[in-house]
């Protein structure tokens, strides 16, 4: 049997989902057991993306944002501004706030390899990294 290249998978992912409108529990246990078969469950990541930049030309952009806590509605509508600037075409664009302490504050918003980091953690991560640069020197 042919192999299913990693693009065309995508795009049928993101056929499936975006007809259904909503998660479907049997099609990512589909999904899983055929990357388990075929032995490629190291491409999981790169098809997340490929799904996602496959959604993008189909006009659906989600954008997944990582923020510390629960944040206002206005909030988020900020947030997906500039989104539906660089979208104008997109028929959605989606926001799914995702919650990790870790942030500490602001915010990290990701769209396929896209990666906008304006968190605290961020640059608490690059003032440590600084610091111990100059530590060694």
């Amino acid at each position: 049997m042919a192999r299913v290249m990693r693009h065309e998978l995508a795009g049928i992912i993101a056929n499936k989902t975006l007809k259904q409108g909503r998660a479907d529990k049997r099609l990512a246990e589909s999904i899983a057991a055929y990357l388990l078969e075929e032995r490629r469950y190291s491409e999981l990541d790169s098809l997340l993306r490929d799904v996602q930049k496959a959604w993008v030309k189909m006009g659906y952009v989600d954008v997944l944002a990582k923020v510390a806590r629960p944040l206002p509605e206005t909030v988020y509508a900020d947030l997906l501004k500039p989104f539906k600037l660089r979208y104008p075409k997109a028929d959605k664009v989606n926001l799914t706030p995702v919650v990790e302490p870790a942030i500490i504050g602001g915010a990290s918003l990701e769209l396929a390899e896209q990666r906008m980091d304006m968190s605290i953690g961020r640059r608490l991560r690059r003032f440590k990294k600084s610091i111990n640069a100059k530590e060694v020197v």
